[in-house]
Formats: C-alpha cells, sequence, structure tokens
C-alpha cells in the first residue's frame, strides 16, 4: 500500500455563510480537488476527508483517495452558532483513528495537513481553547488558518497555528484564489514531506493577507 498523505478540511457551514459565500466555498473546493487531480502525486498519495461545522458537526466526506473522490454540494443552515471546538475535537478524533503508524515492516503515513476555514469565530470558545494542545500534539504536517470576510476575526486561529491567511471577502474570485494556494501548498507538502524537511508554503496571491 502507498504511504498516504491526508488532508483534513475543518469548513464553517455556519448560518452566515449562507447564500454567495457558500457557493463560492463549494466552487473554489471543487475547483481544488480538479487541479490537485492533474498532479500524479496527489493522486498516488493524497486523501481526504471533509468536516463541516456550525451548529452541529459531520464528516461529510470520510477520508478518501483523491481517484475516488466525488464533488458533493457543502450545504448550511439558515441560522445558527459556529462550534469550531466541536469541529477541532472531531479532527482529532479522525486523525488518532486513521492515521497508519509506521512499524518495522511497513511505512506509516505522511504527517497529516490540516486546512481550516472560517468566516466568524468560535461560539464554543473554552471548547476551542481546550482543543487547541491537542491538535498540536497530532504532529500535523501543516495547520493552515483561514479567516473569511469581514466579520472573521484570525486572532482566535494565531492561538492554534502561524499559518494564518486573511481574505477580505468571501466571493468566488477570492475563495477561489484561496483554493488555488492551498492546492500548491499539498503539492508542495507532498514533495517536502519525503525528504524530512519541514514544510514550507509557498507565497500567496495579492489577494491573501498572510498574517505573521
Amino acid at each position: 500500500m502507498n504511504r498516504r498523505l491526508p488532508a483534513y478540511f475543518l469548513l464553517d457551514t455556519s448560518g452566515s455563510m449562507k447564500g454567495e459565500p457558500i457557493q463560492a466555498l463549494n466552487n473554489g473546493f471543487n475547483g481544488l480537488i480538479s487541479t490537485l487531480r492533474a498532479d500524479p502525486q496527489a493522486m498516488d498519495t493524497l486523501h481526504i476527508s471533509v468536516i463541516t461545522f456550525d451548529r452541529e458537526v459531520k464528516n461529510i466526506i470520510p477520508l478518501i483517495d483523491l481517484a475516488s473522490f466525488h464533488p458533493m454540494e457543502i450545504t448550511c443552515p439558515e441560522s445558527g452558532p459556529t462550534h469550531t471546538g466541536e469541529g477541532l475535537e472531531m479532527v482529532a478524533d479522525l486523525v488518532q483513528r486513521e492515521l497508519v503508524k509506521g512499524s518495522l515492516d511497513r511505512k506509516g503515513d505522511w504527517k497529516p495537513l490540516l486546512f481550516i476555514f472560517t468566516d466568524g469565530k468560535p461560539s464554543d470558545l473554552q471548547k476551542y481553547r481546550q482543543m487547541i494542545p491537542i491538535i498540536k500534539n497530532l504532529e500535523f504536517g501543516v495547520i493552515v488558518g483561514c479567516a473569511a470576510g469581514p466579520k472573521a476575526d484570525e486572532t482566535f486561529l494565531r492561538e492554534l497555528t502561524d499559518h494564518v491567511v486573511k481574505l477580505d471577502a468571501t466571493d468566488a474570485v477570492t475563495l477561489s484564489s484561496f483554493f488555488k494556494w492551498v492546492s500548491s501548498s499539498i503539492t508542495m507538502g507532498g514533495k517536502t514531506q519525503g525528504t524530512g524537511e519541514s514544510m514550507t508554503l509557498p507565497p500567496p496571491p495579492s489577494e491573501l493577507n498572510i498574517i505573521v
């Protein structure tokens, strides 16, 4: 069996994403899949899992290889809270169950990647902060947080990771640009993991503000 490169996507589907933002998220994410399918190494190793969070948290696409991935429409409720902490709890649970550890007779999976997208801030802040050390202990290859739109507060994402992107809008052009950058990050991650070097992210397009 090939060594897998697991990539987990934690996507905000709270009520504020209704309308154009959720359509833009769908278009951007499906564009990401199409771009990655053109990369032979991604087709060979990449496995994708999608977790959505609003008032409920769902693993809408359990970990699956890129070739078998079928795009599905991501939807959101009319209104409701943003349970980011619960979302992180599910990610931690999935990674602990799904990641294949290396042993004497087989190589384990590559370090997993985590991409978090939100247009707000955690409604369950206590749970969110409880999960931060647990997520950090899981040794992801990289964790990228994206705060999208005028109401997104990137300060909470910065508690979790040094790699935070701020988008001014949640329209189709901006999200498409973000997901193109994510695809190049994944491609680069697949290449650097084999060398044992720590993962470096590609330079972002001008629409994305990297918060340092």
